[in-house]
């Protein structure tokens, strides 16, 4: 690649999901930033909690976005957005109204249409959950969150609230949407993931380790991807939590990937071909 086929004319926003937080030194995305940024790109942080409600967070991100658009100079921003990061851009062109301040949305493994796994998992005794929640919010907060909320957060990873938000935050007219599936190969393919790997194959089938195909479906869906080896690409893959490329075996076609850095850096030079 060229060092400019990543300059895209409105700059990125990364927007992470549950579980972690943006950090200067240990960065959620790995290398996938400076990659961008070594050909052209001009890279931003949604700097939300990590276990807050979409809601809470949305509002913590549209504040980075206006950041964004203040320090760049630029009038729309795109949006990548790893898992529930997804359903925060979707909120901020939705019910919040802020469409016009967004270029594109690029959804990685979003539970757009929630999760059949947790709808099981909401079944246990509510005392359960709420503590897990809980003890959950606590060690966030001890962490850095300013609001975390998880039990909010496993709510709206049900079918139910999904079903409520999709009628409530349409795909928004006069925005680039598109969301992208992975999947593990196996149980084997991330050791890391290999219990929740069973349990979601058992109520959900197939998936990333966390979320299946039917789960991350929206707008313009551009299929399932996965690595040219054996190993399949896990939710933590997909944001290079491993800091190395999965194979040196290369692609056979457009849908299997050898390093996740190649996957982020189509995207974006897509983006810059289509003039946004």
């Amino acid at each position: 690649m060229k060092e400019t086929d990543c300059k895209t004319k409105y700059p990125l926003l990364l927007v992470h999901g549950m579980g972690f937080r943006d950090h200067k030194l240990l960065n959620y995305w790995g290398r996938i930033p400076s990659r961008l940024e070594a050909h052209g790109a001009q890279v931003f942080y949604g700097w939300q909690d990590s276990v807050g409600s979409t809601e809470q967070n949305a509002k913590t991100v549209l504040k980075n976005l206006d950041r964004a658009l203040e320090l760049s100079g630029a009038e729309k921003v795109n949006i990548i957005a790893h898992s529930k990061g997804g359903l925060e851009a979707r909120l901020i062109a939705g019910k919040m109204g802020q469409a016009h301040k967004i270029a594109s949305i690029s959804t990685i493994n979003t539970p757009h249409n929630g999760s059949l796994t947790v709808d099981a998992l909401m079944k246990l005794p509510r005392l359960l959950v709420r503590f897990a929640g809980a003890c959950t919010s606590l060690w966030m907060r001890i962490l850095g969150d300013r609001t975390p909320d998880a039990y909010a957060c496993f709510n709206e990873f049900t079918t139910a609230h999904a079903e409520r938000f999709n009628t409530e935050n349409p795909v928004p007219q006069d925005v680039l949407c598109q969301s992208f599936a992975f999947k593990m190969k196996s149980a084997a393919s991330d050791l890391t993931m290999l219990i929740p790997y069973l349990v979601v194959k058992h109520f959900d089938g197939e998936s990333d380790g966390l979320l299946n195909v039917r789960a991350v479906k929206w707008a313009d869906f551009r299929g399932v991807y996965t690595s040219s080896g054996r190993r399949g690409i896990s939710h933590p893959d997909q944001v290079d939590i491993r800091r190395m490329r999965f194979t040196r075996k290369p692609p056979q076609n457009d849908h299997e990937i050898s390093d996740i850095c190649d996957f982020y850096l189509r995207l974006v030079s897509e983006l810059r071909e289509k003039g946004l």
